[in-house]
């Protein structure tokens, strides 16, 4: 089916609002959790599946509900209708420090592939599957880019990316990427993971075993702060289990600790 035609407006630097403008009886489907504010007059609907074909029977349901819980997002998702008798706007937070991208599917050869947690909303008719590599060291090493997302249509997806994004246009040459920092990319990119140069960089050299490789001719989208990349960071000076904060100069911290007790 058509994707709905969808307005948008995003709003804020670091931690953005897509606001989506519904003409009456559009609607747009977000990932669950992600609905910042809405306006009088639109009503949302938990449903199983994206809504991207009509009179999907329960095996297709199913289906689509077993290659959700595979990337582990929620095995539902909400739908977002204008139920009024003029515009209404409803928004969409980034659940972490970064950007939010608009993509336009009918532009981009109808298909765009992403990390399993950057999609956070889109036109209702965008086909939301996964695309499992066929190559066995992209599935076993890939990481966080081991189960990819699959977006469909000829609408608007809106994807998150944290930190900074940068956007290369790739024209046949080959790009190495950190994992975890590759957002989205065209179908045509050609993807698979290698080996992070010789043993002592594996080991030492602090950026992993692995890194993606890609190649060919379309776009792709990095980013500059994957929220692995976050988490570890905040666990690592996190306070410990006695109610002691790490600090961010191990030695100076327990220096610190001496003088100032436990407060």
């Amino acid at each position: 089916m058509d994707s709905h035609v969808i307005d948008y407006e995003i709003y804020g630097d670091d931690m953005q609002i897509v606001e989506i403008e519904l003409d009456p009886g559009e609607t747009v489907i977000a990932e669950a959790g992600a609905m910042n504010y809405m306006e009088e007059g639109i009503n949302f609907e938990a449903h199983m599946g994206d809504g991207s074909t009509a009179n999907q029977g329960t095996l297709d349901k199913l289906l689509s509900v077993g290659k959700r819980a595979l990337t582990g997002e929620s095995i539902f998702m909400t739908h977002f209708t204008n139920s009024g008798s003029g515009k209404k706007r409803v928004a969409f937070a980034a659940p972490y420090p970064g950007k939010i991208i608009p993509v336009d599917l009918a532009a981009n050869g109808g298909e765009l592939l992403c990390q399993k947690d950057a999609f956070l909303c889109a036109a209702k008719g965008t086909s939301i599957g996964i695309a499992l590599q066929k190559r066995l060291g992209a599935g076993f090493f890939g990481g966080e880019g081991f189960i990819l997302q699959r977006l469909k249509g000829d609408g608007k997806v809106f994807v998150h990316a944290g930190g900074t994004v940068i956007e290369r246009q790739m024209q046949g040459e080959t790009l190495r990427v950190d994992t975890g920092c590759l957002v989205a990319f065209s179908p045509s990119i050609s993807y698979d993971i290698q080996m992070a140069g010789n043993l002592k960089s594996m080991f030492f050299g602090g950026e992993g075993a692995f890194l993606t490789t890609l190649s060919g001719t379309g776009r792709v989208l990095l980013q500059s702060l994957p929220f692995s990349r976050m988490a570890d960071r905040i666990i690592k000076h996190a306070p410990s289990a006695g109610g002691k904060s790490k600090g961010e100069g191990s030695v100076l911290g327990g220096i610190g600790n001496l003088f100032m007790g436990d407060n």
